[in-house]
């Protein structure tokens, strides 16, 4: 579903880009801005959920409400049992691990399309890496952190999606891997629904700059892998394909490999430029890499640059546009 009820698989709205983008399908905490189901009884804003919501189709989901635990209900936590982690209600001393087990089992098997997931913070269910673990039920002091049972089994069973959680969101950078990562998922499911071989050579055609910043040798590994020199079927091309780019995106780039990029595409204008631009995009990149400049600072002047030189490759490169304009931030120091 989206927020705004706009129908399911409609294309992503245009605001002015020149690129189109796959319609992404996101897990989402049915408690972020979609129904007031917390333990409380409130709904979390989310600037961000709220944001999205034009662009993607939210599957949300509320695992607590899911076991039969009502709204309002009493808390839940992550306790230390025997030496193993158990989600159990202290009030009432109900052990949920099972039932939450079995319906995580359940549901996550039977999500046929999706490409990532938005998942509640520090939440027992949802929490994906920092929910308190306890020592026992009865004011018993926390031991450590680890992932929500829901979200635990979510990591387990979809290792190759993104996945993250609302507060770390926060974070520009991670937003902005989250997002690139998010898009290009679903233009892969996309072209796998297409099952056509062209449009898996031109995903990773445009795609070639933005996959440098991630990992050169995880580029070079894919191109070999698209040029499918031993004409292999499509399927296992894809599958092939599917597992090697998960493995590049796996990590956020690093600033140097994206000044890499950058003096790349700089490249394709420096000698028609005079010598005061060459120095103020040097000087940017500098910026940009002791983090006291945003990655659109430099991605703004080098579209400025494309168009005005009316670059043909460069214009059709993800680098510059990863995911819809809107969503962009521009407070990536």
């Amino acid at each position: 579903m989206s927020l705004s009820e706009a129908p399911r698989g409609a294309p992503a709205p245009a605001h002015g880009s020149d690129r189109s983008f796959a319609r992404p399908v996101v897990v989402l905490s049915k408690c972020l801005e979609v129904e007031a189901c917390r333990y409380n009884a409130q709904i979390v804003r989310s600037h961000f959920v709220r944001r999205l919501d034009p662009w993607v189709d939210f599957v949300p989901v509320c695992p607590e409400v899911e076991i039969g635990l009502g709204v309002p209900r009493d808390p839940i936590r992550l306790v230390q049992i025997d030496g193993a982690t158990r989600l159990v209600q202290p009030s009432t001393g109900r052990d949920l691990t099972d039932a939450m087990d079995a319906f995580a089992a359940s549901f996550l098997d039977g999500l046929t399309d999706v490409d990532g997931f938005l998942l509640k913070n520090r939440s027992p269910s949802c929490g994906i890496k920092d929910v308190k673990v306890y020592a026992g039920l009865a004011k018993a002091p926390p031991v450590g952190k680890e992932p929500g049972q829901f979200g635990r089994r979510v990591l387990e069973r979809f290792p190759g999606l993104i996945v993250e959680d609302e507060g770390r969101l926060h974070d520009p950078a991670i937003r902005a891997h989250f997002l690139t990562v998010l898009f290009l998922r679903a233009e892969l499911r996309a072209i796998r629904e297409r099952a056509r071989m062209r449009d898996l050579v031109e995903f990773h055609t445009i795609n070639k700059l933005l996959l440098m910043a991630y990992d050169q040798r995880g580029l070079r590994a894919l191109g070999n892998i698209v040029a499918n020199r031993e004409r292999l079927p499509f399927d296992a091309v894809l599958g092939a394909y599917l597992d090697q780019f998960d493995a590049t995106v796996a990590r956020m780039p690093r600033r140097s490999a994206v000044v890499n990029v950058a003096q790349h595409a700089f490249g394709y204008f420096s000698k028609a430029l005079n010598a005061r631009e060459r120095q103020y995009f040097l000087d940017l990149l500098e910026r940009y890499r002791t983090r006291r400049a945003g990655l659109t600072s430099i991605t703004s002047v080098l579209t400025a640059w494309i168009a005005r030189f009316d670059e043909p490759y460069l214009s059709t490169q993800s680098f510059f546009e990863p995911y819809p304009r809107p969503l962009a931030v521009m407070d990536e120091v």
